[in-house]
């Protein structure tokens, strides 16, 4: 269901954070280009796991700025998997440690863009 041969990042503001089983969710309004806010959903681990991983549900209270990256739907929609997620304040939280080819906020590649539906 998700593209784990391309990775995206976005940056916008927590809606919610969903840390609840069977898997978390963190969703985030992303602003397009021409103003138009899209919300996505990035699917994650269940929260024991998270909890392992030092991921507390406090770290991501509603109106947090994020940029978040993640494996997108192969469907398209505004949903991923979450890779990682970097606050405003430098803190990064990575929920595929093995994964090296997390792009960062400044890589060309990761280049926040609009929503799909903007686009």
């Amino acid at each position: 269901m998700f593209d784990e041969s391309k990775a995206v990042a976005y940056r916008g503001m927590v809606k919610e954070f969903q840390y609840t089983n069977p898997h978390a969710w963190l969703i985030v309004d992303v602003e397009g280009a021409n103003g138009q806010v899209t919300t996505w959903g990035f699917e994650t681990l269940a929260p024991s796991s998270l909890m392992r991983l030092g991921i507390r549900k406090g770290d991501f209270p509603a109106g947090t700025k994020v940029t978040v990256t993640g494996n997108p739907m192969k469907d398209g929609r505004p949903a991923a998997y979450l890779i990682a997620v970097t606050r405003a304040d430098g803190k990064v939280f990575s929920v595929k440690p093995e994964s090296s080819a997390v792009p960062s906020a400044n890589d060309r590649s990761a280049k926040p863009r609009a929503p799909a539906s903007t686009r």
